[in-house]
């Protein structure tokens, strides 16, 4: 049977919804792996627009969230109150503004954020049955602030010492710096992490390479999870299908502005 992946959308658009190139190269990772794909989104008002060529908001044109995020379904999609942990093997949330500003107040409130009670179920669901999720972009700040302070999860938001990573540390986030190409792997939470457009620079074959390591790197664990068994280290490092992870030490350690400036760091395994 195959796998299914709950991919998790904040509507249509990198400025206000999920990052568009993140999404769909998400669900072509997932299913050129085989598996089969579950897409979801609030069923919101979207009050924060933005037109994407001049960059600006349009107020009084709010937007149903799961109504935008059909445009990159095709259709196939539904609530995600209607998305149960248990209806999927593992989940991926891919970046975008609306993860700050649909998913999450981190665009107005930072490390004091409240995450949508959905996304704080599903994560929460995820963590106890040992549910392998992927996280994308600005996505690991939701994990950061749900499982943090329970599980000092480890992640990467990219370049050392933006916003969203010391905010993410202040959550209770054990977060590491990585590069556009890499991971970041979490081997207890089963937690999986890359920062695509998180670089400003990031070009888009570096970040399909990224997102596509991350989707196998989740499904090998999620194959992992039905067998019963639990993923190693060791065997995450060497599986043919799987990337070069940064790995999770044994203890835990201890998220305005949203798009900072940032630039491509050579990996370094301390804390930010």
């Amino acid at each position: 049977m195959a796998k299914r992946v709950g991919v998790i959308l904040s509507g249509c658009g990198a400025l206000d919804g999920s990052e568009v190139r993140e999404a769909v190269l998400t669900l072509l990772s997932v299913e050129r792996a085989g598996a089969e794909i579950v897409c979801a989104a609030p069923d919101a008002e979207q009050s924060h627009v933005v037109d994407h060529l001049a960059g600006t908001p349009v107020p009084g044109h709010p937007r149903r969230v799961l109504a935008e995020a059909a445009r990159i379904a095709r259709g196939k999609i539904r609530p995600l109150s209607a998305l149960d942990i248990d209806d999927v093997d593992a989940l991926i949330f891919p970046g975008g503004q609306g993860v700050a500003t649909v998913l999450s107040t981190y665009a107005l409130r930072g490390e004091l954020c409240e995450v949508h009670p959905d996304v704080v179920r599903l994560l929460k669901g995820a963590l106890s049955s040992h549910c392998p999720i992927g996280l994308i972009c600005l996505a690991p700040i939701l994990a950061a602030r749900v499982l943090g302070p329970v599980a000092g999860v480890r992640l990467t938001l990219g370049a050392r010492g933006t916003a969203p990573a010391k905010h993410a540390a202040v959550m209770g986030a054990d977060v590491r710096p990585c590069p556009v190409q890499e991971l970041v792997i979490d081997q207890k939470a089963r937690v999986v992490s890359t920062p695509a457009y998180m670089y400003d620079d990031a070009t888009l074959p570096q970040v399909a390479a990224a997102i596509d390591k991350l989707a196998r790197t989740v499904l090998s664990m999620a194959r992992d999870r039905r067998a019963g068994a639990v993923s190693t280290p060791a065997r995450v490092a060497q599986s043919a299908a799987a990337p070069k992870p940064i790995l999770r030490a044994a203890s835990p350690a201890g998220a305005v502005e949203v798009r900072p400036k940032r630039r491509v760091i050579t990996p370094d395994r301390g804390s930010a």
